[in-house]
């Protein structure tokens, strides 16, 4: 589920002009980029090497290829040295240029938190889905993002339904997470995205700093399981905190507690909608029944993305 990047000492010679009489060209950079990250067996090159060009510069795409034939500053031509070197030491590109782009906004990203990555956008558009289609009149849902990190899944949904057609007037959302770092960087995110008035971030363990229950709980906890973790990419074992990832002896350390502690924080009528591993499907609905004998269990399309959804009468 996550990309991968192991780097081999590169067989390309330095960085060297076409013509020793001709400077480097952003267009030189970006080839010359791409190459060595492709080299690395990065799954998008491309992109990688724009971002830390872009980076390099202080621009964006739109100026990039406006100044493709312009040539680099010896400073800049340093600069994106410098940043390709990080990159081949196996440090990932959204932590050297300190942002992602998750849900069409840019978050603000640093190792406190684990890198949002799109299969979390699947979860964040099944909530948008349930929320609307059961929108009907001044319906005030609140909304828990457990475990939320970089605050990436409470801040797009509280900026999704502010800009929505379908406003989902009154909506509240509460982002909660055990790193004071990782809270920061959720309120700094909430702050560069005008949602503060709507979202509150909570420190402490799960769903324990909730004071009343919720509609909506949705988590993106650690799945990887302990005895995997030697095996990650670099990027994500060397570079990500292994707080946000490692899940235990079986991955569901964490879910597994989510659910036994979920009941009564959880509305009649409401959802809790969860992130997991690709082959942990069957375990975790079998603790989300035993949690929520009469809950209806759903599974997402593309990722594994169970919905657990409460009766009625709780």
């Amino acid at each position: 589920m996550w990309s991968m990047l192991s780097v081999n000492k590169s067989r390309r010679g330095p960085w060297k002009h076409s013509s020793p009489d001709r400077p480097v060209t952003l267009s030189d950079a970006l080839r010359h980029g791409e190459a060595v990250i492709a080299e690395a067996r990065s799954d998008e090159p491309r992109l990688e090497a724009e971002l830390l060009l872009m980076h390099a510069l202080g621009s964006d795409r739109a100026r990039l290829y406006q100044r493709f034939n312009e040539d680099m500053t010896a400073e800049q031509e340093v600069s994106f040295r410098s940043l390709l070197g990080r990159r081949a030491r196996h440090e990932p590109t959204a932590y050297i240029t300190g942002h992602r782009e998750f849900f069409g906004l840019e978050f603000e990203v640093s190792p406190a938190a684990i890198i949002p990555r799109p299969e979390t956008e699947a979860l964040v558009e099944s909530i948008v889905k349930f929320v609307l289609d059961r929108h009907h009149g001044e319906w005030a849902p609140r909304i828990a993002d457990v475990g939320c990190g970089s605050g990436v899944i409470a801040v797009s949904l509280a900026h999704v339904f502010r800009s929505s057609v379908r406003d989902v007037r009154g909506a509240q959302f509460i982002a909660i997470d055990s790193s004071p770092q990782a809270l920061s960087l959720c309120k700094t995110n909430a702050m560069r995205h005008r949602v503060t008035g709507r979202l509150s971030c909570l420190l402490g363990d799960l769903l324990a700093p909730l004071t009343q229950p919720v509609d909506i709980i949705a988590a993106n906890l650690p799945y990887v399981r302990t005895a995997d973790w030697e095996a990650l990419p670099p990027e994500i074992r060397d570079h990500e905190p292994r707080l946000g990832l490692d899940g235990g002896q079986d991955g569901l350390r964490e879910i597994g507690r989510l659910l036994a502690s979920a009941p009564p924080y959880l509305l009649p009528g409401g959802a809790l909608f969860a992130e997991i591993g690709d082959e942990q499907g069957a375990a975790v609905a079998e603790l989300a029944r035993v949690a929520f004998p009469h809950a209806r269990l759903h599974s997402g399309q593309r990722v594994n993305l169970p919905e657990v959804t409460t009766n009625a009468a709780g």
